[in-house]
């Protein structure tokens, strides 16, 4: 482990960063050594995140359906389940739980397997308390972004919602790249009145131009 002068500039980095993020990120911890456990959740805990610690990766799945969001450090050579193995069964979870693996000095190959298999990142023993947070810090922004982004879909998915049947089709029709004239046309309307559903759908999108316009509709998919 890293000596605690290094370290702690960098925890209290990360324990303003975790504040500035404005939720609590948990992060779990899986080894099955107990020192190890122990020596993370003291370092992660100084830098403002809530730990939970699993003595294996069965603990953790088990576990698994009652637990929100949050970053994984796991062990790649474990009894029974290896992080591995872990990382494959969390394959359609990876987003929701970034992981990263701890791996054997200088084991290339088992690093390079588990950034393949779906690793955010990997952490060589001895362990560096730096490189811990440092790859933490980069899992946990990368589940803040994601949050927000799935938040604005679903102000998205309401905002068109609330749109009526003949304003969703202009919104298609602006969305396949039609103009006025054309959008007209498929929709049997004159293109003034094409001209005034695009000036409702801005005020009931909120969005300031044709192209946020676009990009609202794609990224709620509620049109798809």
């Amino acid at each position: 482990m890293a000596a605690a002068p290094a370290e702690a500039p960098e925890a209290r980095r990360d324990k303003e960063g975790v504040k500035a993020m404005g939720e609590a990120i948990t992060v779990h911890v899986i080894d099955d050594d107990e020192l190890i456990l122990e020596t993370l959740s003291a370092l992660l805990g100084a830098a403002g995140y809530d730990v939970q610690t699993y003595a294996s990766a069965g603990v953790f799945l088990d576990d698994l359906p009652t637990l929100a969001c949050g970053c994984v450090i796991t062990d790649v050579q474990m009894p029974e389940m290896s992080g591995l193995q872990l990382l494959r069964r969390l394959q359609d979870r990876l987003k929701d739980f970034p992981t990263i693996v701890m791996t054997g000095h200088a084991d290339v190959p088992l690093a390079v397997e588990a950034l393949k298999t779906g690793a955010s990142d990997f952490i060589e023993k001895p362990i560096d308390g730096v490189q811990v947070l440092r790859a933490v810090r980069v899992a946990a922004q990368g589940l803040v972004r994601a949050a927000s982004l799935s938040g604005l879909q679903a102000t998205y998915v309401q905002r068109i919602a609330a749109l009526t049947a003949r304003e969703r089709d202009v919104l298609r029709g602006l969305m396949a790249g039609g103009s006025n004239k054309v959008i007209a046309r498929d929709l049997g309307l004159s293109p003034r009145t094409v001209e005034a559903y695009r000036a409702t759908l801005m005020t009931k999108m909120h969005a300031a131009n044709l192209s946020e316009l676009i990009r609202m509709a794609l990224q709620s998919e509620a049109l798809m």
